[in-house]
């Protein structure tokens, strides 16, 4: 099973992000990725557009999983934010999202994509991991709620 841990650095994790709405929330998301893992932030946001158009990735329960494939990785990376004011999302529940969590992959990946996107799936399902992610006092608590469940699952 790949771990979140190993595809997320704790630059990438923010608490409390203000956006004005789901177009600002996707170019905050490029800008984080491309500051903590060297991708282009124009191709991560150009391809996260691009995937919403085929469908919306919220989740349901306030989450959503906007992601993409670009050159410049070798693996799956992530961006986790908890928004301080939830957006709109077109979700499945329509219910605006306030955590999120973006996956980049790279450019002729497949089946660890698709891993990355069912593993934060699972994580996001987890009512008690929404409510403990949503708790925590800053990016440096998400980011041990985020490494301590695996930590935990593993055991």
């Amino acid at each position: 099973m790949i771990r979140l841990s190993t595809r997320l650095v704790e630059g990438a994790v923010a608490a409390d992000l203000l956006c004005s709405g789901k177009s600002d929330l996707l170019a905050q998301l490029s800008v984080i990725a491309a500051e903590n893992y060297f991708v282009d932030a124009d191709a991560v946001l150009d391809g996260m557009i691009e995937r919403e158009r085929l469908g919306p990735t919220g989740f349901g329960g306030g989450t959503a999983i906007p992601h993409t494939k670009v050159a410049g990785i070798d693996m799956p990376v992530a961006v986790f934010v908890r928004l301080l004011k939830p957006v709109p999302y077109d979700a499945v529940d329509d219910e605006p999202v306030d955590l999120v969590c973006a996956l980049v992959s790279p450019a002729q990946d497949g089946a660890s994509h698709l891993r990355a996107l069912a593993e934060v799936s699972r994580l996001f399902r987890d009512e008690k991991f929404r409510a403990q992610l949503r708790g925590a006092a800053d990016s440096s608590a998400m980011f041990a709620v985020l490494t301590f469940s695996e930590e935990r699952d593993a055991a």
